[in-house]
């Protein structure tokens, strides 16, 4: 079997390597190791240990939301945010990185405003988009 009908998915909870059938990604698999989820159908935290590790190699686009604690519209749109990753589950990993605790990602990916969608295939940024959203806008944007 080869790796383009198996890629690999890194679990964001152990960093275990996994094999997934491409066919199966929509198919809620789990890690080997530990037993999460390898494509929730919620927001995983990431920072900076873990951030590259993870999303570097994914099979599917991830979509990476930068905001902080102390920011209202992060917080407004957070709901929103973890409903257009469970609309999505399987065909996107949605990731939340906190700008303040995280500095080196969030500098890597030059961000100025917050929130700040970042969406990224193959490890590679391919959109942005800044401002609070409502879910139906998120998901359209992060599967366009």
């Amino acid at each position: 079997m080869s790796s383009a009908a198996s890629p690999l998915v890194r679990c964001a909870g152990c960093g275990a390597t996994n094999r997934v059938p491409a066919e199966r990604l929509r198919d809620d698999p789990h890690c080997g190791r530990c037993g999460a989820e390898l494509l929730p159908g919620h927001p995983v935290a990431l920072g900076d240990a873990d951030f590259e590790r993870v999303v570097a190699a994914s099979p599917v686009p991830v979509v990476v939301d930068f905001w902080a604690p102390w920011c209202g519209p992060c917080r407004q749109m957070a709901p929103q945010f973890a409903q257009a990753a469970a609309q999505l589950k399987g065909r996107a990993l949605f990731v939340k990185v906190n700008s303040d605790d995280n500095p080196r990602t969030a500098s890597r990916y030059a961000i100025r405003s917050i929130p700040t969608l970042v969406k990224l295939r193959g490890g590679q940024e391919v959109d942005r988009v800044s401002g609070a959203m409502p879910a139906a806008q998120v998901a359209a944007w992060a599967t366009r």
